[in-house]
């Protein structure tokens, strides 16, 4: 049976990850997070770990699974980072690294590859304008990769550092060929779930907006009307990580790949949210921190490697995603 890692289990993606793994029912699952592992996760896991995914001692007591597929889910997200660059390089770099590390030493001792899906994300980009961000729609994994944010700084770097680490380091001097490591990212756009509350992320507007229509409660909107940046509904966000994680290495031509599915404005999502609740009260009030942040990030991506590599191909276009999972599901949770 498969060992299979999550880190960052109690996360969005995680909680959705734990979910879709445990119901496959082929594999030993090792869930960690800093807090305990949620009441509701803790069935669908074989063993829960408390702890930092940074502090060595976790890492040492996560390797004695021999771990052979890792969901590398934890880390601290744009906002926070932010406010505490340090931190976020520590957690999000050094723990990526010491990670990397554990599964080389795993690949080498079992002589099994170990399989590490990283989840990036469009923070990677930094465009230098609006006018050049309206200019460049759907961009490729390999344009304005000059992050503004530690976030992405830390993230494009992982990206590098997880292909170098597969593709030379991951390779076992004393046998030609021979890998023990096999990195593959997901460069995520904003991704909204129906079944977990938003926690002020950058891309959070688009879910705040929802979640306080359903709840008949005003919502400023922290960015402009215009504000556009790639989305997607977490269903398929877990869709694509299970897909790149069963593609056939050979398939791959790239270590890290785009994933897109709709890009609407702030104004846009608005419309769709006022056409679920015709009384929801959404007015404007730009945070200039963040929507600077949300202005540096690419209005669209360009997928095609991923549609031909593995057959990405998403479920939940913009209709689909609110009409049918995210307004009915987000209503019943504030239902009478």
């Amino acid at each position: 049976m498969r060992i299979t890692l999550v880190t960052g289990a109690n996360g969005e993606i995680g909680h959705s990850l734990l979910e879709t793994l445990a119901a496959s029912g082929d594999r030993k699952i090792i869930a960690l997070d800093l807090a305990p592992l949620a009441d509701d996760l803790r069935p669908m896991v074989s063993v829960a770990l408390q702890g930092d995914v940074s502090d060595p001692a976790m890492v040492a007591e996560i390797e004695k699974h021999d771990v052979e597929e890792i969901y590398h889910l934890a880390a601290l997200l744009s906002t926070s980072s932010e406010k505490n660059p340090a931190l976020a390089h520590h957690v999000n770099v050094n723990g990526t690294m010491g990670l990397l590390l554990m599964a080389r030493r795993i690949g080498t001792r079992t002589g099994r590859v170990v399989t590490f899906l990283f989840p990036s994300t469009i923070a990677v980009y930094g465009m230098p304008s609006l006018e050049t961000k309206n200019a460049a729609g759907a961009v490729t994994e390999f344009e304005y990769l000059q992050p503004t944010t530690m976030y992405g700084i830390n993230k494009v770097y992982c990206e590098q550092l997880g292909g170098y680490m597969s593709d030379r380091f991951g390779q076992l001097t004393d046998e030609a060929g021979k890998k023990v490591l096999d990195f593959r990212a997901l460069r995520f756009p904003g991704l909204i779930s129906a079944t977990t509350v938003p926690t002020g992320g950058t891309s959070d507007y688009a879910p705040e907006m929802i979640h306080a229509a359903a709840q008949g409660k005003a919502y400023a909107c922290f960015v402009r009307p215009d504000a556009r940046i790639p989305f997607m509904a977490m269903p398929d966000g877990v869709k694509a990580l299970l897909d790149l994680a069963a593609a056939p290495a050979e398939n791959l031509t790239q270590r890290v790949y785009n994933i897109g599915a709709f890009s609407p404005s702030a104004e846009e999502i608005a419309v769709k949210v006022k056409e679920a609740f015709p009384g929801a009260e959404i007015t404007y009030a730009p945070h200039p921190k963040r929507q600077a942040i949300i202005d540096s990030w690419c209005a669209d991506v360009n997928d095609e490697a991923a549609r031909r590599d593995w057959g990405w191909k998403p479920d939940y276009d913009m209709q689909r995603a609110f009409d049918e999972y995210l307004i009915p599901t987000i209503s019943g949770v504030y239902a009478d």
